[in-house]
Parts: C-alpha cells; sequence; structure tokens
C-alpha cells in the first residue's frame, strides 16, 4: 500500500472508529460487537505503526499514547468561567426569578434545569472542529492544561461530527464537568483499599485526582465520563437560546446530560427539583443540586454578571451529604475473610434526612492519614449507597481531651493474634474457625446473588453459631426443624420456612455455588468466569495457576487466591459435605442451561418481580444479561413505561417479549 492509500485508509478507520466510539459511548447504542471494533482499531494500529508520519494526536489510537508530564502549564480562559450563586430554598429560586423579570422588564422567562453534576469543571477548545486543548476550570480566568488526560475520556470527541444542516465553528469552546460514576468510585476505593493506597473521600475527589495524573496512563485507568452543557467562545455561529446551543452539542457528538429539561414558569422547575431530589440516589453519579438558567442568550447578556457569579443563572443545591459531629469512640468488627474493620462510633446527626451513628475508617492507615482521635469533631459524608465515613478532622474544635486509637493485636471476637501482611493496608484474624469469620461466611453464602437461603439474615445466623446449633456453612444441610425451633422467638411456622428455604436452596447454578464460598476476590463476575471455564466443581479445586490465568480478568493475585482456598483441607471437606447433605450443582449436560447464549435487555418496570430477581433466572439458566441495546442482544423484556430502548431494539430486529412472555420463557427451560 502506497504511502497516500494508506493515509486514504487511516482517514476512513479514523471516522470510522470515532462513529462507533460515538455510538457506544455516547449514545449507549453500539452497532457492531466488540470483535469488529477490536478489527478495525488492530488495522489502524497496523497502518500508523508503518507509517508513523500519519500518526495524529487525535488519532483514536493516541487516547492513552502520551508520556508522563513533569508538571501541567497554566491556560487563560478567552470567556471567564463563573461560579454560580446558590439558593437553598424554593422562596430563594422565586426571588431569583423576580430579580431575573425586573431586571429585563418581562413578564415571562423560560428557564432550562440542569443537574448540578457533582465533579470537575474542565474546558475543551476545538479549533477547526479538531481538539486541541483541555484545561481545568482553576480559579475562573486561569487553569492547568490537562489535554493529555482529557484525551483518554471516551466520550469526549476528538473530532466534531460535521453534518449538511449544522457547519462546525472555526473555533469551539465548550464547558462540561468530568466525573465518576458511583459503581466506579467503589470499585477504586476498593482496589486502593486492597493495595493499601490513600482512599478517595468522595467521587468529586476521585475525579479531581484523577484528571490531575501526570501520566495519563493512571487517568485511562480510572473510568471517567463527562456532560458538556455550556459555551465559551464561539466563532461562525450564532445562538438564540441554550437549548439550541446544547442541541448543537449532542449534534457534533458531545454527551448531554438526559435530565435537561425547558420550563415556561419558575414554578414548574420547581416541581421537576422535587422530581430530580426524590429520584438523586437512583442516578449513577453524584449530583449536588440543580442549575437553573435563563433560556435566551440575548436575556443572558442583558443580565450581565454580578461578583464573578452570573444574574442568569442560580444552582438550587440540595440538603447537605456532609455534617459535623463528635467520634464518641472507635470500635472494631471483623469481616468473613477476617479483615479488621475500624468503625467510628458517632454521635447521633441527621445527614440528608438519614440518622447516622456510624462511620466506616477503612484500615489503620486511613486513621493515620486523616489523624482521627476519639473525641474529635469530624466532617462526616453520606451520599448515595456508600456507608457513611469520615471525611476529615476539625482540628481547631480540639480542647485535648481527645485520645489516639490503637488497632488491636488480637481479634476482639476470638482473642487470636492479628496479622498483616505485606503490601497490604488491612489487619486479619488468622483463626480460621474465628466466629465472627463463621458468622459472615455463612450469612454471605446464604446472600441472595449466592445460595439464596431466603429468612437466613444476620441475627438468626449469629443464634445459630453462638449457640453452636452450626459451626460452618455446610451445617445447614444438616439442619432439623427442632434446632431452630429451640431458639429463641423462632415459632413452630418460621422454623418450617427457614428449612423449607434450605431445602429450595439444594439445586443452584456452578457460578452461584463458587460465589457463595466467598473466596477472597471472586465476586459474582469472576465466579461466573469459573463456571463457564470449568464447568465443574472438581475440576475447579483442581486447577493450576497457569490455566487460571489465561482466563480474561483473572490476574495472579485472583489467581494465587482461588489456589489457596482449594488447596485449604478444611474448605475441600466443607464443600464434599455441603454436596453429601444433599445439594446438587446445576451444571447442564454441558454445563450449560436452557438460555445458554442468549443475551436478555430490560426496559421498563416488571410487576411481578424486580429486575435482580429477573436477572438470577437468567443467569440459573445459562443466560446473560446487559444494559445496553446492540446487536448482540438476543431478547428485550418490555415491562411497564418502557424508555427508547425498545424503538431502537426493534429498528435491530431485536426479538421483544412481555413480561407475561418472559415468566413463559422461563418455566419452558
Amino acid at each position: 500500500m502506497s504511502r497516500n492509500e494508506a493515509q486514504k485508509r487511516i482517514e476512513e478507520l479514523r471516522r470510522e472508529i470515532e462513529y462507533h466510539n460515538h455510538r457506544y459511548y455516547v449514545l449507549d447504542d453500539p452497532v457492531i460487537s466488540d470483535g469488529e471494533y477490536d478489527a478495525l482499531m488492530r488495522e489502524l494500529q497496523g497502518l500508523e505503526g508503518r507509517h508513523p508520519g500519519l500518526i495524529s494526536p487525535n488519532s483514536p489510537t493516541q487516547r492513552v499514547g502520551a508520556q508522563p508530564l513533569e508538571g501541567f502549564n497554566t491556560v487563560s480562559h478567552a470567556v471567564p468561567m463563573l461560579s454560580l450563586a446558590n439558593a437553598m430554598t424554593a422562596g430563594e429560586v422565586i426571588d431569583f426569578d423576580r430579580r431575573v423579570k425586573k431586571i429585563l422588564n418581562v413578564e415571562a422567562v423560560d428557564y432550562v434545569m440542569e443537574v448540578k453534576i457533582d465533579g470537575l469543571a474542565v474546558e475543551l477548545v476545538y479549533v477547526n472542529g479538531e481538539f486541541t486543548q483541555g484545561s481545568t476550570r482553576g480559579d475562573g480566568f486561569v487553569g492547568e492544561d490537562i489535554t493529555q488526560n482529557l484525551r483518554t475520556i471516551q466520550s469526549i470527541p476528538m473530532r466534531l461530527i460535521q453534518t449538511s444542516d449544522i457547519p462546525r465553528p472555526g473555533h469551539l469552546e465548550v464547558r462540561g464537568e468530568v466525573y465518576m460514576g458511583r459503581k466506579e468510585f467503589q470499585a477504586l476505593n476498593k482496589k486502593r483499599e486492597e493495595t493499601g493506597e490513600p482512599l478517595f473521600a468522595n467521587p468529586r475527589n476521585a475525579a479531581s485526582g484523577s484528571m490531575r495524573q501526570l501520566d495519563p496512563k493512571i487517568t485511562a485507568e480510572r473510568k471517567l465520563n463527562i456532560f458538556c452543557y455550556a459555551p465559551g467562545r464561539v466563532s461562525d455561529i450564532r445562538f438564540q437560546t441554550h437549548m439550541e446551543f446544547l442541541d448543537h452539542l449532542r449534534r457534533w457528538g458531545f454527551r448531554v446530560n438526559p435530565f435537561i429539561q425547558l420550563f415556561k414558569d419558575i414554578n414548574d422547575t420547581l416541581a421537576h427539583y422535587q422530581h430530580i431530589r426524590d429520584m438523586r440516589e437512583k442516578i449513577p453519579y453524584e449530583i449536588d443540586g440543580t442549575v437553573i438558567k435563563v433560556n435566551r442568550l440575548d436575556y443572558q447578556e442583558r443580565l450581565g454578571t454580578v461578583s464573578r457569579s452570573p444574574r442568569w443563572a442560580i444552582a438550587f443545591k440540595f440538603e447537605a451529604h456532609e455534617e459535623l459531629t463528635t467520634v464518641e469512640d472507635i470500635e472494631v468488627s471483623v469481616g468473613r475473610t477476617g479483615a479488621l474493620t475500624p468503625v467510628a462510633i458517632l454521635k447521633p446527626v441527621k445527614i440528608g434526612g438519614v440518622e447516622v451513628s456510624r462511620a466506616t475508617l477503612h484500615n489503620e492507615d486511613e486513621i493515620q492519614r486523616k489523624g482521627i482521635m476519639i473525641g474529635d469533631t469530624v466532617m462526616v459524608s453520606r451520599a448515595g449507597d456508600v456507608i457513611p465515613e469520615v471525611v476529615r478532622v476539625v482540628k481547631e474544635k480540639r480542647d485535648r481531651s481527645e485520645r489516639p486509637f490503637l488497632m488491636p493485636g488480637q481479634c476482639p471476637v476470638c482473642g487470636e493474634d492479628v496479622v498483616r501482611l505485606p503490601g497490604e493496608a488491612i489487619r486479619r484474624c488468622v483463626n480460621i474457625n474465628c466466629p465472627a469469620q463463621i458468622k459472615g461466611s455463612i450469612e454471605h453464602f446464604a446472600s441472595k446473588r449466592a445460595m439464596d437461603i431466603d429468612g437466613l439474615g444476620t441475627k438468626l445466623v449469629e443464634q445459630l453459631v453462638d449457640k453452636k446449633v452450626i459451626r460452618d456453612v455446610s451445617d445447614l444441610y444438616y439442619l432439623k426443624k427442632e434446632d431452630l425451633a429451640r431458639l429463641e422467638r423462632m415459632a413452630d411456622r418460621s422454623a418450617q420456612n427457614i428449612i423449607d428455604a434450605i431445602d429450595a436452596s439444594r439445586r443452584r447454578p456452578l457460578g452461584r455455588f463458587i460465589y457463595g464460598l466467598g473466596i477472597r476476590h471472586v465476586g459474582e463476575h469472576i465466579a461466573g468466569l469459573l463456571a463457564e471455564r470449568f464447568g465443574d466443581i472438581h475440576a475447579l479445586t483442581k486447577a493450576d495457576t497457569e490455566t487460571l490465568i489465561k482466563i480474561p480478568e483473572i490476574g495472579p493475585e485472583v489467581a494465587n487466591s482461588i489456589l489457596s482456598f482449594f488447596k485449604d483441607i478444611k474448605n475441600r471437606e466443607t464443600i464434599d459435605r455441603i454436596l453429601a447433605g444433599g445439594v446438587t450443582i446445576e451444571y447442564g449436560s454441558t454445563g450449560r442451561g436452557g438460555l445458554y447464549g442468549t443475551l436478555f435487555l430490560f426496559t421498563g418496570s416488571l410487576k411481578s418481580m424486580s429486575r435482580d430477581e429477573a436477572r438470577r433466572k437468567i443467569e440459573d439458566l445459562g443466560g446473560k444479561t446487559t444494559n445496553a441495546v446492540s446487536q448482540k442482544v438476543t431478547h428485550l423484556v418490555a415491562g411497564e413505561e418502557v424508555g427508547s430502548k425498545l424503538e431502537k431494539a426493534q429498528k435491530l430486529g431485536i426479538k421483544i417479549l412481555s413480561e407475561e412472555e418472559f415468566i413463559h420463557t422461563i418455566l419452558q427451560q
């Protein structure tokens, strides 16, 4: 292939890959398989490797190709990135509306309401449609050049989409918020905790810290995302309204938040605020309020700014997710893996409408890093489903009555020695017969996503272990009704219900059984991979390191954890005793259930069961589930109040099932 031919093909590949990136990362609507995408990327990498002079900084292959920096340069913003005035009550929002109308001398104003993402504000600059520079907000006038790190965020277009009806401006500045989703944040902190690194206090700090990494490869690993929402300097095009600008952003390829709405009256915005606040915890990323903006841009210009804040916008904040309280004591809990976790006992305080009296302190390194002492006044954070945690100490409030805390050298439950292994931040109890570990392992084994023994909760497990009715999970399958009837507050009917639930759990898929064993580092996903690879519990117990690390997503640490678990003779005896107790692991004829090879997607709400229950039924039968429409989906289950996924699935020819048809499909297997 000549250089000219290579250049032409490289441009074709870049456009095609950028198109598919947009479909996947922005629209959540892929139209090709991962294998097809990988083939395009490999072809592009090969051509660029043979013709290095044709490599462009904005090529899809260069998103994580830059060398680490020694520091960040500064960037001046052509249009200042102003901060917003805050409103905490509906009355303050109504006052804002009154001021706007008075200054404009009008009786009606259209408002746009957006959700206020809790992340890092950035500016993206495009020249002739090409991404050229990205920076932080900084002080509003000068920020830091983080172009290399922004390139790693797949949802940021490197080139604007060109359409016949919308021209690309010669110069375009777009403001947005880089954020980290809740699941990604928890996964990152879990990984850092396991490796002994300091934990991030909240997703905002995680996003900010990730964007300020000198090595873009680290940023790329953090799974960041962005929503774009405002213009800086724009040439060649004049917009009439803010909504018109947002529409252009979408069509140029930017990710715009789906909750943005236009309202004709300030009271309608207040009603929408209540709706957003009520669903706040269901949104997969942190928001700390809403933003109300005057829609007409000529009105924005007339209103101007005051004290570095625009008069045409206001942030209507939610109630605080952080409050001050006192650490009255620090206790240590012991988990099912023997991990000792310090927990702050707090003077009860209401945070976001919920009373909080305990907060995790993670580990002793975290206590030392934050300088937490018993008696300290501390800022406590509670956000989403995250366990409340101490964010920082207010040292100015100390009066010398505070006491330092030391982690115990013996397990607080069984009294045996605890150890801290090299490279770990956590101390662990070494006694495998420690009651705390036994209780935790039984509770985990009985959980919904494992063996699903309904009614076997924390209090009942504590009684069973404390009264020496059971010693480990295998004893569950030898329990009799009269064993349970002797326990406190255990009626005859309740005892029978527990026995029935245990009997119902005697048939479970291999993946759920492996997950229920509680092997360190083996969650549901890894357990499913192991079940798919080995298809038999006895084959898994004999696996070696080489076989395990050949499985995608299983590295040396996970492999060693699996090997260590099955080398322990007590663990193998427990498995044998479970099977001897009448448990049948469902492998199918080849380890595949009746729905093997299917991929299900749900839209709308189900009446007869929760989505989690529906997913478990599919997975129990060998199928898989997803959250995105693609050509790989085989079935879409349409419940009540369906969304846009239904229309997309119909266009792709995906089989559509009603809830009744879905239940019939499950019962047939």
